[in-house]
């Protein structure tokens, strides 16, 4: 009998369709019902080393619908397991008439790693949805979208569970050591981290998911400079891990980002699938397409965007996507700052986007990374420029201010937005991003616009910033902090920035989910932290507009 391996996922929702995606032990056909709600979708699965997937589309849904669903193999019931503490899962469509509510966050290290990363803000956001589930006093506080945004797993800082099982199949010794090295490495490690803990994986059975990678999900600093891409390509076991890592994202990330129509006009996706027909298997497609996604960016686009309602949420991809030569840098190649630029448009309520790194930094980092940049480029002659590419590595100094011209672009884009140069201003122009392990609230005081433009930050999940770390970080945070790093930057020919913000709301350090919520012209956001591994406690709100 064909057993399911990870899953069911909640994946992409639209008004009337939602997207099911599951992991099976062996080819089948994969069907999602719900006899008293007329839901009859099935799929065939496909296979890529080994291992077998499956995409379910459901369509014709209702608005706003809240439906129970099974899920079968070959006609055997999988799930809901028979034992469970959990309420059922549904199947979540928007209702974009109403209040849109998206809880985010990035940075989460997976149940089996040491008790120091303190308790998880998802496995706790999950026990008090169910908890929530059965008092309709609550129904209200339930999110429309999770969106996770990065690091939602760590291939290059491993716990002790993935380290046994590494053992178990090659020296731990041999490099990568202590990373992964392929894909069935990682398979595991998306295992430990959506399976091990019953309450996320009823989470994510339930809620719709979106998600964009960011380095930890391939390795720490990925793609910090030309340099660093060199210095990777000459290591003989990267080619093998770079392909493992792009390959898995986009089977266990990528294709639940995307809706069924974008979905049936992805050419891989087709590709695959063809591939794994009687009995074959899709490895060489998915291959030979993750390694040109790494050498070639422009041609493949992790990045999206959906409108729901007033809402368009777009969700940038700052990793893969970078442009780096030897003569040229960006945070996003041309033609990913082309598609970025039509998104952004007004005529929306809100206008959100998505970056796992953070787009206003605190002014210290912020004017640290530029100058940073200018003197790895030679601002300060050749020896500068070597020194400058050490310190960008050993510091992680690869934001969106070590990218100086893609900074400028991306904030001329939003200034025009804002001042309503692109259609009617939204109410608000919002960044929601994770990876810098604490949460706070930014908001742009110059050029004056009609759009309240903010910087939304909610990290970690799971991997709090401890001792020197946390120190250093809070008093970067500092308002005085930012003028001598502003005074070298300056020094380094580094022009002003095109926006003046402050932080408003935090620093906060503790592990921590936020949720935006949209009604009309309005926007505010919470975050929360556990207080215990089934409560939340409030650690900061905020009106956005």
């Amino acid at each position: 009998m064909t057993a399911l391996v990870l899953g069911p996922h909640l994946r992409h929702v639209s008004a009337h369709t939602a997207t099911i995606w599951v992991e099976t032990d062996g080819p089948c056909e994969v069907r999602v019902t719900s006899a008293e709600h007329g839901v009859d979708a099935r799929s065939r699965t496909f296979t890529v080393h080994g291992h077998h997937y499956a995409l379910v589309d459901a369509d014709g849904l209702a608005a706003g619908a809240r439906i129970p669903y099974e899920v079968t193999l070959d006609g055997v019931t999988v799930w809901p397991e028979r034992q469970t503490r959990f309420p059922p899962s549904l199947i979540r469509t928007l209702d974009t008439a109403g209040t849109l509510r998206i809880s985010f966050g990035s940075c989460r290290r997976s149940p089996g790693t040491r008790a120091e990363y303190g308790l998880d803000a998802l496995s706790t956001f999950a026990h008090r949805l169910a908890t929530h589930d059965h008092d309709p006093r609550q129904a209200l506080d339930w999110p429309d979208v999770l969106l996770m945004v990065g690091d939602q797993v760590y291939a290059d800082e491993l716990g002790d569970q993935m380290r046994t099982y590494i053992r178990g199949r090659r020296d731990p010794d041999q490099e990568p050591a202590d990373e992964l090295a392929d894909f069935e490495e990682y398979t595991h490690l998306y295992k430990l981290a959506w399976r091990e803990d019953p309450a996320v994986r009823w989470l994510l059975s339930t809620v719709p998911t979106f998600t964009i990678f960011d380095d930890h999900d391939i390795r720490d600093d990925w793609n910090t400079s030309y340099t660093w891409r060199q210095q990777m390509w000459s290591k003989p076991w990267w080619r093998g891990r770079i392909i493992a890592g792009i390959g898995s994202y986009w089977v266990y990330q990528h294709l639940g980002n995307l809706s069924p129509e974008e979905r049936a006009t992805d050419p891989v996706f087709a590709a695959v699938r063809a591939a794994s027909e009687k009995g074959g298997d899709g490895s060489a497609v998915l291959d030979e397409f993750a390694e040109l996604a790494d050498k070639e960016p422009a041609g493949t686009r992790w990045s999206y965007a959906h409108d729901w309602g007033g809402t368009r949420l777009i969700v940038v991809d700052s990793r893969c996507s970078r442009l780096l030569t030897e003569d040229r840098r960006g945070m996003l190649d041309d033609e990913e700052f082309r598609w970025l630029d039509e998104q952004c448009q007004g005529g929306m309520d809100h206008l959100l986007i998505a970056s796992s790194l953070p787009f206003l930094l605190p002014q210290a980092i912020h004017h640290a990374e530029s100058w940073n940049e200018a003197l790895a480029d030679g601002a300060w002659g050749r020896r500068g420029a070597r020194l400058g590419e050490k310190i960008r590595q050993a510091a992680d100094l690869e934001h969106w201010a070590a990218f100086e011209q893609s900074f400028r672009d991306v904030a001329d884009d939003i200034v025009a937005v804002a001042r309503g140069e692109r259609g009617p201003a939204p109410a608000s122009v919002s960044f929601l991003s994770g990876d810098i392990h604490y949460s706070y609230l930014a908001r742009v005081t110059q050029p004056e616009t009609e759009s309240m433009v903010t910087q939304i930050v909610c990290s970690p999940l799971r991997n709090p910033l401890v001792g020197r770390f946390r120190l250093a970080n809070r008093i970067a945070a500092r308002r005085s902090a930012g003028a001598p790093f502003r005074l070298l930057a300056k020094m380094a020919r580094v022009p002003k920035p095109p926006l003046r913000w402050r932080m408003s709301d935090g620093p906060w350090f503790d592990n921590a989910i936020a949720t935006v919520e949209l009604t009309g012209r309005d926007c505010t956001v919470r975050w929360q932290t556990p207080a215990t591994e089934t409560t939340l406690s409030e650690m900061g709100r905020a009106n956005v507009c």
